[in-house]
């Protein structure tokens, strides 16, 4: 059924990106993808065959639901691991099909354990200790019992990962803080040690972790919004900008192009106010182009009057409100400019590009909210 638009995501440019990451990580670590909010809104079920044509063999989710995805979409049985939601009646799903979980609460542990022993089928889980974040994760005077725990329960459990979360490892305000978690992340993996309590795996980095701090980087990292092509900020971006090759400063290629179509034109005399309200007069005679696009489509109602978009290659503003299904642009400067031309929303057309980050920026929203408020249903092509 058509739509009012689309996206494309690259192949090529995720694979650059993960060319990139591998040659900053080092071969022997190894790169969680985080497919989180619908694979930051590129589509769980887009992304994992083409990661796994890369050799990513390990995904990492928020919740039950995105790891079922995953599972239904691996073809090269994939390690799956649930960071966040897993009710405990789901625990059984998870145990049976060897999915990986985080467990930061006794709760849930205990729960592992009683399930595990139903199925006599090891729960593999990864411990997460709390440095510092202050959401989830054991106390510090919390490891006693849990080491006791883990021992006595040993035979139900495979100790597949000990972790943390930084608390804003993108920016340099939360420096002394992330510092303050490495130490005490360092702290809880001696004390276990030194009780012989060991696991397959240590992690606790994230895509801006990986970049900034690299003594975070460890046997794995977890790798989100980088591998789509974004630095989690401008100041990772320039905390590695000296160290990139001259001829090769942004080494990241953004996968996304967002794409529409214009869906009628219309003369609007001088003096005239186009859509909703008064907030635009016209101040000559125009022509505008309805592009089928809203904020019911991720096309936020705060670029009313901002925003921007590519048609013929040049850039064209918004003018008026930006309704729930269509925004009207500013064409009059165009020539031969027709019914179904090409919008180019975020991305490139000719030699002019709209980035998520230019456009984010018109919003107040960060690269991560625009992408995951990406409705579901506008279909994505796979393209070169």
């Amino acid at each position: 059924m058509p739509h009012t638009s689309r996206l494309e995501i690259s192949k090529s440019a995720y694979r650059r990106n993960i060319k990139f990451l591998q040659n900053q990580l080092g071969a022997e670590t190894i790169i969680s993808s985080v497919v989180k909010g619908n694979a930051y809104g590129h589509g769980i079920e887009n992304i994992i065959p083409i990661a796994e044509a890369v050799g990513i063999r390990h995904f990492s989710t928020f919740s039950t639901d995105e790891a079922q995805r995953v599972f239904a979409s691996s073809q090269k049985n994939s390690t799956i691991m649930i960071m966040g939601m897993i009710e405990n009646k789901d625990l059984e799903w998870a145990i049976k099909n060897d999915i990986e979980f985080f467990v930061f609460e006794f709760d849930r542990l205990l729960a592992s354990i009683k399930t595990a022993k139903r199925l006599k089928k090891k729960a593999k889980i990864h411990i997460e200790v709390e440095t510092g974040f202050h959401r989830t994760g054991f106390e510090w005077k919390e490891k006693e019992i849990l080491a006791e725990m883990l021992v006595k329960n040993q035979e139900f459990l495979e100790r597949s990962g000990f972790c943390t979360h930084y608390a804003g490892a993108e920016s340099i305000a939360n420096y002394v803080r992330v510092q303050n978690q490495i130490k005490r992340y360092h702290e809880f993996k001696n004390w276990f040690n030194n009780k012989d309590i060991k696991f397959k795996s240590h992690h606790t980095a994230c895509s801006a972790a990986s970049l900034s701090y690299p003594e975070t980087i460890m046997d794995m990292v977890r790798i989100g919004i980088v591998q789509y092509g974004f630095w989690p900020s401008q100041e990772t971006y320039m905390s590695k900008f000296k160290q990139l090759a001259v001829n090769r400063k942004n080494p990241l290629k953004r996968l996304i192009t967002w794409k529409s179509k214009i869906m009628s034109l219309k003369k609007v005399e001088m003096g005239d106010f186009i859509g909703y309200g008064n907030s635009y007069m016209a101040p000559r005679d125009m022509l505008v182009a309805m592009v089928p696009v809203g904020y019911g489509h991720g096309f936020s109602r705060m670029l009313s009057n901002l925003g921007k978009v590519l048609i013929q290659g040049k850039m064209v503003s918004v003018v008026g409100t930006v309704t729930m299904n269509s925004i009207s642009v500013d064409v009059t400067d165009l020539k031969e400019i027709k019914k179904g031309d090409e919008v180019v929303i975020i991305g490139k057309q000719k030699s002019n590009e709209i980035t998520v980050a230019s456009f984010s920026e018109s919003t107040h929203q960060v690269n991560y909210e625009l992408l995951t408020r990406l409705p579901q249903d506008i279909p994505r092509k796979i393209v070169y």
